[in-house]
């Protein structure tokens, strides 16, 4: 196995790696790092999490000398990353006298003009305000020896490919050019056909970003219950810093206000936020504050905290690349991290091109039980309240409801009534609020009616294979199917119908669109 030891850099930088507490390269920067020190143009394609920034910085920082000017420009999509970047490249350089700058719109561009002034070499910035800056002539590029682009494909995405090509022109040709990119899109083949010299392509596969610390596992959740299934699985969990992604700005809103009226320490992060407001909720979570981020993928961008020890996926990614991006942002610095899904019926389809592309199956979990919920929170309940004993003056306020309660009734049946009342917000998820009553079927199955049959060339077969496929059970699980000219009856187990219902209804069967029933309970013979 390679050590940092194994490249060719400076024993200073060697000690900043090991004080990060970097143990091992991963497996890009391990193809990266020669590459890169033999002074060639390279094009990384790699997804966020998989430790590009020391791939890139470690060479970088060996190059810098001493000397005032600018010698290396690294772009980046947004004020976040290029935080995060030039904060990386500032460990690195924590044994070399290297100084860094972030340039970004919504910070005093008067600030930025000092500190450019006073001599830095390493400039971190976004398209527009790195543009501004040479416009302005604050900023000097003829000494630039390394261009790193990263995160090409997001840049492009956000409209910046024309600022990034007026940038490319002003800067010194004798160059080392890098670009990072998690997908190759033909806008950035271009750039890298016209500004880049016999560019050496790496590539890191899907299979190789998912890191091994991250544990994976998807849970089954009726549509009409998923708040409820939510707040089950993450008050069985011990979480950290946890980040749920949703599908939508909407979807964002509704579930913080979801959570926070539920009491969790929530926050969400959604396009429609000013910048201001966008920085005030990631103090609120880094600084633990907050315990829960609730973000769009979007939003979620250049969001980068090592204390992250869930990613829970409340709509479930439209992509397998989103699912990768979203799961990388835990499991870092060599910590464990999990990554929890909840899937509908209706997203079933998916989960399984997901799993198909990261060529692995995710494994599925049962909701907790209310009794694991209980069991798991009880030391957290308890602390809470022997805190609040010792912290608080006695109140008068309580004191005759107390005793009246105490007269009336044992003290332990009174305490666990008001803990019930306190802590226990749960609803019997097991009650999934459907009964399709008697449907004429089989002893535990439950029998539905389709409005298809053989006029849309249904066989068993088709059935058995989509049923087993949208609901994710055993094709063995399903029960009697009667096919007709027009209609069809199918018979499933009872614990799953109601997924078969949300999953099956309005949605399509063999190519014809369909609707789903409960079947009436068949007539008694007489």
């Amino acid at each position: 196995m390679m050590k940092f030891e194994d490249f060719q850099i400076s024993n200073e930088i060697k000690k900043a790696i090991k004080d990060m507490g970097f143990e091992a390269p991963s497996p890009i920067q391990e193809r990266v790092i020669p590459e890169i020190l033999k002074r060639v143009d390279v094009i990384g394609q790699a997804q966020t999490g998989t430790g590009k920034t020391a791939a890139f910085g470690i060479p970088l920082i060996e190059r810098v000398d001493q000397s005032k000017n600018i010698q290396s420009l690294i772009l980046t999509p947004t004020r976040e990353l290029a935080i995060q970047v030039a904060g990386e490249l500032q460990k690195l350089s924590k044994y070399k006298k290297v100084q860094t700058l972030p340039i970004y719109g919504g910070q005093s561009i008067g600030h930025q003009i000092r500190a450019l002034k006073r001599g830095v070499q390493v400039v971190v910035g976004t398209p527009g305000r790195v543009l501004d800056h040479l416009n302005r002539g604050t900023l000097k590029l003829q000494n630039v020896h390394t261009l790193i682009l990263d995160e090409a494909d997001e840049m492009l995405d956000m409209g910046f490919i024309d600022d990034i090509e007026k940038i490319l022109q002003q800067v010194n040709r004798e160059r080392q050019t890098m670009l990072f990119s998690a997908t190759m899109p033909p806008p950035i083949r271009k750039l890298s056909n016209k500004y880049m010299k016999q560019p050496k392509q790496i590539t890191i596969s899907k299979g190789e970003v998912t890191a091994p610390s991250i544990n994976q596992v998807y849970y089954k959740v009726l549509e009409k219950n998923k708040i409820d299934s939510l707040c089950r699985v993450i008050d069985s969990e011990t979480i950290d810093l946890g980040i749920i992604f949703c599908r939508t700005k909407k979807g964002v809103a509704e579930l913080t206000e979801a959570l926070q009226a539920r009491g969790y320490m929530a926050d969400g992060l959604h396009g429609d936020l000013t910048q201001s407001q966008r920085d005030s909720v990631m103090k609120k979570f880094r600084d633990s504050t907050i315990e829960f981020l609730i973000a769009t993928d979007v939003a979620a961008r250049g969001i980068d905290v090592d204390k992250v020890s869930h990613v829970i996926n409340y709509d479930i990614p439209q992509d397998p690349e989103s699912y990768v991006h979203r799961i990388g942002r835990t499991g870092r610095a060599g910590r464990e991290g999990f990554a929890l899904t909840l899937v509908t019926p209706r997203e079933m389809k998916h989960l399984r091109s997901i799993e198909a592309e990261i060529k692995m199956a995710i494994p599925s979990q049962g909701l907790p039980s209310v009794e694991e919920v209980v069991e798991k929170q009880q030391h957290t309940w308890k602390q809470q309240i022997i805190d609040l004993m010792e912290e608080s003056e006695t109140s008068s306020l309580y004191d005759e409801l107390v005793t009246e309660l105490l007269q009336d009734y044992p003290p332990e049946k009174v305490v666990s009534s008001l803990m019930k009342l306190a802590f226990y917000s749960h609803t019997d998820l097991e009650d999934d609020g459907y009964d399709f009553g008697d449907t004429g079927a089989q002893k535990g199955m439950t029998r539905f009616f389709i409005n298809v049959g053989r006029n849309v060339e249904l066989t068993p077969k088709k059935i058995v294979e989509e049923v087993s496929q949208l609901v994710g059970i055993s094709q063995k699980a399903i029960g009697r199917i009667d096919i007709f000219d027009n209609f069809t009856f199918i018979e499933v187990p009872e614990e799953v119908a109601p997924f078969v219902y949300e999953g099956l209804k309005y949605s399509r069967l063999n190519g014809a669109r369909i609707n789903l029933e409960p079947a009436k309970p068949r007539p008694k013979r007489k």
